[in-house]
């Protein structure tokens, strides 16, 4: 599942913002293992300052090389002031990109690209948000005294919105760096509210405020970057499998009856931070217990009671966006011809089901995270491909879909036995309630455990995210009947 990777960008991305220097280069680690690196440069031109940033890194899928890639430039004025902001992410080769200019009026034109799909828009900025030199001038602003406690808002190019940032200036302390060189440097403990939630990372900065360490937790592991020579940025990488990683053991093999019929799961966290992170749907129930948390889920066919109180769909759920192109003439064909003579909702997302599990002929964990034209163009993909595609033929049927990520329970994968491993599928409105439909595999049953539901844009999902890599089950029980 690309999901994850599409989150470390999104994190690396705002970590990085108030770098001041001229010229810096990074090398970036996973828990040790050097997977690429970071390159950021400031210019003053005129009467406004260019902030660059670009990031490399390579990361193993159960064996499969996956390249990811993403540069962000913002142009501001002296004061700060954003006047221009663009970016580009790229998954193993698969792009978006998103381009902003100031109006006269102080809204933005935005230009963006994904899977072939141009889009335009006007947006309003939002209120305080800053770009790379504006949070860089708000950070000395504030100063290093130990103690110190500012906030700010750091404009994100993908998901056009800000996200509040709230730092802790603290103490001095020795830290080793590569090339052999060691600094007393400022701790800096920040807090990012994503999505809802909060994740944590420190910082340690030199007296002009340059950052020289950054660490940060990524699925349950330790992301570093340090400051180092070009060369040692450029240095080869390491094998990194994030995946195997982010696998979750079962303690008991789950029985095709227990699959059916419904399960009760007793989750906790295996390392601090936050707590883990699940979403309530029709299907699934989470409450507080004793030492963590429970996850009731029951396909709604086999479920005696669900959640009455789900929030139905909105406007947004039936429209087309940049990653669900239900408007494009290759989707609404597609729709048509997966759906065929179905007459009710339900009905047609089973159709549409089944014809997305044909369609995608070759599935693979080569692709990138591509969104539903492009599958439709290239039919190869594992399960974010067949979740988009299915979403965006159910919005192109009329029915109000959404794209969830999660886990999803097999009995054997990269050599485990009976793991929950991160997965997607999508979710329609059929008969006043939401119910899912899996594409990617035989199908739903309640080995889905359900973190987040969103729109197809992999930036939403950071909160299911935070708890994949974080999460243990430690017992799981049949519903009674």
């Amino acid at each position: 599942m690309r999901i994850a990777y599409t989150f470390l960008l999104l994190l690396l991305t705002v970590c990085v913002h108030a770098a001041p220097a001229d010229d810096v280069w990074m090398s970036v680690l996973l828990d040790g293992r050097k997977i690429g690196q970071m390159h950021i440069t400031r210019q003053v031109r005129d009467d406004s300052v260019i902030t660059t940033q670009k990031m490399d890194v390579q990361l193993d899928r159960a064996g499969v090389k996956v390249d990811l890639s993403t540069g962000e430039s913002d142009a501001e004025t002296l004061a700060g002031e954003p006047l221009a902001f663009s970016s580009r992410s790229s998954i193993s080769g698969i792009a978006s990109t998103v381009q902003g200019t100031r109006r006269d009026d102080g809204r933005f034109d935005v230009a963006s690209a994904v899977g072939g799909m141009k889009s335009t828009r006007i947006i309003d900025w939002p209120k305080r948000a800053l770009l790379a030199e504006g949070l860089r001038l708000a950070e000395l602003r504030a100063g290093l005294e130990p103690g110190t406690h500012f906030s700010e808002i750091a404009f994100q190019p993908e998901t056009l919105d800000g996200v509040a940032v709230d730092s802790v200036v603290g103490p001095r302390e020795r830290v080793d760096l590569p090339d052999g060189t060691n600094a007393t440097l400022t701790r800096i403990d920040q807090t990012f509210h994503l999505a809802g939630m909060a994740t944590r990372s420190q910082s340690w900065v030199d007296a002009e405020g340059l950052a020289r360490k950054t660490t940060l937790p990524v699925m349950g592991m330790d992301m570093i970057l340090l400051a180092c020579s070009k060369s040692c940025a450029q240095a080869p990488n390491q094998s990194a499998d994030i995946l195997v990683h982010a696998l979750v053991r079962s303690p008991q093999a789950i029985t095709p009856e227990q699959l059916r019929d419904g399960v009760t799961f007793t989750a906790s966290a295996t390392r601090g931070g936050t707590p883990l992170q699940f979403t309530q749907t029709g299907e699934q129930r989470v409450t507080s217990a004793a030492g963590g948390t429970q996850v009731r889920i029951a396909p709604i066919a086999a479920a005696a009671s669900a959640n009455a109180a789900e929030a139905p769909p909105t406007p947004a759920d039936s429209q087309p966006n940049d990653w669900l192109q239900s408007d494009a003439p290759e989707i609404r064909k597609l729709a048509e011809q997966g759906a065929g003579d179905a007459k009710t909702p339900e009905e047609k997302m089973h159709n549409l089901q089944e014809f997305v599990r044909r369609f995608i002929r070759t599935k693979d964990l080569n692709v990138g995270y591509a969104s539903a034209l492009e599958v439709a163009k290239n039919p190869e993909g594992d399960c974010t491909e067949h979740a988009v595609l299915l979403a965006a033929l159910g919005r192109a049927s009329g029915i109000p879909t959404r794209v969830v990520d999660g886990l999803a329970y097999v009995d054997h994968y990269a050599g485990q036995d009976h793991v929950f491993v991160p997965h997607a599928w999508a979710q329609a409105w059929v008969e006043g309630r939401w119910k899912s439909f899996d594409a990617a595999l035989p199908g739903f049953d309640a080995g889905h455990i359900a973190l987040s539901a969103g729109d197809g844009d992999p930036w939403r999902f950071f909160s299911g995210m935070d708890t994949i890599g974080r999460m243990r089950i430690d017992k799981v029980a049949p519903i009674a009947p």
